[in-house]
């Protein structure tokens, strides 16, 4: 028999028990923050980083005055603008990687609250707005020192404003839904008489008060069809025909991920083998609670979702795994890394997205790391300085640092007098791979080119060198989609890891060769320019431009 106090003691051994076997050791924070720019003028809402390693910036255009004048004398003249009818100053910028520059672009309609994607040709094609750039298609194309936008200012059949875009394997690009509009419809068009087609799934995902289906998260799956996350549902999606293939689980709790709820997603790293990927898998990560939006315009700001649901879409029957972040968050980024890994970054601890609805931000990003085991996946990074709130954005370069901008949580430019001033510093955080200490694992690839072409199905050989002794088992080539950045949704993001065969081989002088085989089809990788990386035990070189094609 035990007495009530030996009791307490043996219940408080045996918590202690569990809490030991679910304990986690802490991990030291890494990787690094550097300022590149104290101001790019504008406000970083919208980013892309082109094939010629420049990078397309854009705030809104009735915002007011920005910092930066347009070239050459030019104003922009809109009799629709409500803050500022006649603006001689941009809204939009072309920043260079390499000089650390930016060059001041002339952007007409307003572009607030848009997507985009590039195009087979290296093309960013930009869709919709606000206002008079509700139904407007934008093209900028990558060229040095003297591209800016063209627009067709009635390219869209319905308005899009919080839409999502997306390419397709024919080269097209989808648009889905948007502000009250439960459809979709595609760029360019095949006929001028192709209509939008309607999206019951928006319907029913729906919120009349919140709308919490906004910017929703798509995925192109290998099968062709896509993946659709809204609110707190997705199904898979065949736009051809028009047809739900496949309605998945409501994720477990049923709170919102979607603007302004804010969560964010990434389809996790594919891998290729034998021109098959087996396993294909979307993490969607953090939002806001039922009711927070609503709250947080009365001045009460609830705790953000600390959760993750991981769920392989690829199953006969696919269920959502939940995991635990080492932080709640809302408004984040998610990115991926050339070494396979997560980086979550941006956001706030508590409210959603809007004017003045964030508060508490998060400044320690986190890596997730989607190969190991539950429960040892996440590691908090070292934090930035800068809080990076509603209309923040983040982008992966050919260096493998993580661009990072923005923040403008209210109507106009905000610099003094408020909670959050907006934010026109450019920064970059350096995960750990790009450490000093371990310079002599990385590889660097011998290729004197900075693009090459990629045939679907063929081989190429990609030969580099390491300073440091080679573990050929540790060698993979990864391919990376640049994405077009806004509102915590990277668009068109993907991850492939290539076939190689167990090719790599020591060809002499700290030079090796391994031979990858480029993705099978474009259901896996639509044509366009991609970031091909060699990873030697984690550490990735310098990317190469290639076309997939």
């Amino acid at each position: 028999m035990i007495h009530s106090s030996s009791r307490i003691y043996y219940n408080l051994f045996l918590r202690f028990i569990v809490l030991l076997l679910h304990y986690v050791p802490p991990t030291a924070a890494t990787g690094h923050w550097s300022l590149l720019l104290p101001t790019i003028s504008i406000s970083a809402m919208h980013m892309q980083l082109l094939p010629n390693d420049r990078i397309v910036i854009f705030d809104r255009t009735d915002f007011g005055s920005s910092n930066i004048s347009l070239p050459a004398g030019k104003c922009r003249l809109d009799k629709n603008d409500m803050v500022l009818k006649l603006d001689c100053t941009a809204h939009s910028v072309e920043y260079d990687i390499s000089s650390n520059t930016i060059r001041p672009l002339m952007v007409l309609t307003d572009v607030w609250c848009s997507s985009g994607a590039l195009d087979s040709t290296g093309s960013l094609v930009q869709i919709g707005g606000y206002n008079d750039g509700d139904h407007a298609v934008r093209v900028y194309r990558s060229c040095d020192y003297k591209c800016d936008w063209e627009e067709m200012p009635s390219g869209l059949i319905q308005r899009r404003w919080y839409a999502t875009s997306h390419i397709l394997p024919d080269g097209r690009q989808i648009v889905i839904g948007g502000r009250r509009q439960y459809n979709y419809e595609f760029f360019p068009k095949s006929s001028q008489s192709e209509k939008a087609q309607i999206l019951p799934f928006l319907v029913q995902t729906y919120d009349r008060w919140i709308e919490n289906n906004l910017y929703p998260f798509v995925f192109l799956h290998t099968d062709g069809n896509l993946f659709i996350f809204a609110n707190n549902r997705a199904i898979l999606f065949n736009y051809s025909n028009n047809q739900v293939v496949k309605t998945f689980p409501e994720v477990p709790g049923g709170d919102p991920r979607n603007y302004p709820s804010s969560g964010s997603a990434v389809l996790l790293p594919m891998r290729i083998v034998q021109g098959n990927i087996a396993v294909v898998e979307v993490l969607v990560c953090g939002g806001a609670p039922k009711g927070a939006y609503t709250n947080a315009k009365h001045g009460n700001f609830d705790g953000a979702l600390d959760t993750c649901g991981r769920i392989k879409i690829s199953d006969p029957y696919p269920q959502w795994v939940m995991e635990t972040m080492p932080t709640r968050r809302v408004m984040g980024d998610m990115l991926l890394l050339p070494d396979t890994n997560v980086l979550v970054v941006n956001g706030a601890s508590s409210g959603t997205a809007g004017w003045e609805h964030g508060r508490n931000p998060v400044l320690e990003p986190v890596l997730y790391r989607p190969d190991n085991p539950i429960g040892s996946r996440f590691v908090v990074q070292n934090s930035s300085t800068v809080p990076r709130m509603y209309h923040s954005t983040a982008v992966l370069v050919r260096d493998g640092r993580v661009l990072v901008g923005g923040s403008n949580p209210h109507q106009k430019y905000s610099f003094t007098n408020v909670l959050y001033p907006t934010e026109l510093r450019l920064e970059a955080f350096s995960p750990s791979y790009l450490d000093l200490n371990l310079s002599g694992l990385r590889p660097k690839m011998l290729s004197t080119v900075s693009r090459t072409q990629f045939r679907y199905g063929k081989q190429m050989a990609i030969q580099f060198t390491v300073q440091d002794r080679v573990d050929m088992n540790l060698i993979l080539v990864t391919m990376v989609a640049p994405s077009f950045n806004t509102h915590s949704f990277s668009m068109n993001q993907r991850l492939l890891v290539l076939d190689d065969g167990n090719t790599t081989k020591f060809i002499g002088s700290s030079n090796y060769e391994v031979v990858v085989t480029a993705p099978p089809s474009s259901n896996v990788a639509p044509a366009g320019y991609y970031l091909l990386f060699v990873v030697h035990q984690d550490i990735p070189s310098e990317g190469l431009w290639v076309h997939v094609e």
